[in-house]
């Protein structure tokens, strides 16, 4: 799996360096991270990250970066590239829309799981997302020194159907994909406590349905990552089809993002 790098306020960063291919060979520890909002860091981990990355995506759409925009890193170039076109309670966080999605599903948590499956299927089908994604692409294959940062807000779901699609072609595993995936889960075991508690307060409720429901919203599911794949494949017949043509990447091009993420 990923490698969780250690900050004071950073906790789902995660290096993907050393999950190993199929074919013998390993991505390059220092390359390619993932990530939550930069929003809230503290200047000791600004400094950490200053010395670690030189480029970030933000994945973020406007009104989440308003609200909370990431702090400024010296000598880091950022990109803004909203994967949802639209907002998804849920998955995007801001605060105007937090409440009455909250009161829609706190008591239905079979409700609260279909919503976000049909958010991961939106990463897989809505032309919008798939074209942002391929933007997400054009950047790795630049030549970078340091490594490329990419985060939404809290590097769960759009941040992380990214590293599912750099994963995959970089020929990782399936199994280690979805360990990876699931991993965020004990990253964020503490901050789920934490923004279930503040769902709970905001509408005054008390209930087991409603614990189950945030988690839902706030955790990682393999049904999410189940969704994601069953619709790209359904819709590009194979995930790799849905690579080349979804994600419009040449044989050159995924040799040469091989070439540079591997070793």
């Amino acid at each position: 799996m990923s490698t969780v790098l250690q900050f004071e306020t950073l906790h789902n960063t995660r290096d993907l360096g050393g999950m190993a291919a199929g074919d013998g060979r390993i991505i390059k520890p220092g390359k390619l991270i993932r990530s939550g909002r930069l929003s809230d860091i503290s200047q000791n981990d600004m400094g950490q990250l200053s010395s670690l990355i030189d480029v970030v995506v933000d994945f973020r759409d406007v009104p989440e970066r308003l609200e909370k925009p990431d702090r400024t890193i010296p000598g880091v170039t950022c990109f803004h590239i909203p994967i949802l076109e639209k907002l998804a309670p849920g998955v995007t966080q801001e605060t105007r829309s937090e409440k009455e999605m909250f009161a829609g599903i706190a008591q239905d948590p079979k409700r609260a799981k279909q919503m976000i499956c049909g958010i991961y299927r939106r990463f897989a089908l809505d032309d919008f997302s798939v074209s942002q994604y391929r933007k997400f692409l054009r950047i790795l294959l630049e030549e970078h020194e340091k490594a490329v940062l990419w985060h939404c807000s809290a590097g769960k779901d759009r941040a992380g159907m990214a590293s599912v699609i750099i994963e995959e072609i970089l020929g990782i595993s399936r199994e280690d994909i979805i360990a990876d995936y699931l991993q965020t889960n004990d990253c964020l075991a503490d901050d789920i406590v934490i923004m279930t508690r503040h769902a709970k307060e905001m509408l005054q409720i008390q209930s087991p349905e409603a614990d189950q429901a945030f988690r839902c919203l706030f955790g990682a599911d393999p049904d999410y990552i189940r969704v994601f794949y069953e619709a790209a494949e359904e819709k590009y017949g194979d995930f790799r089809t849905f690579i080349h043509d979804g994600m419009q990447l040449t044989d050159q091009e995924i040799l040469r993002l091989q070439e540079m993420y591997l070793w």
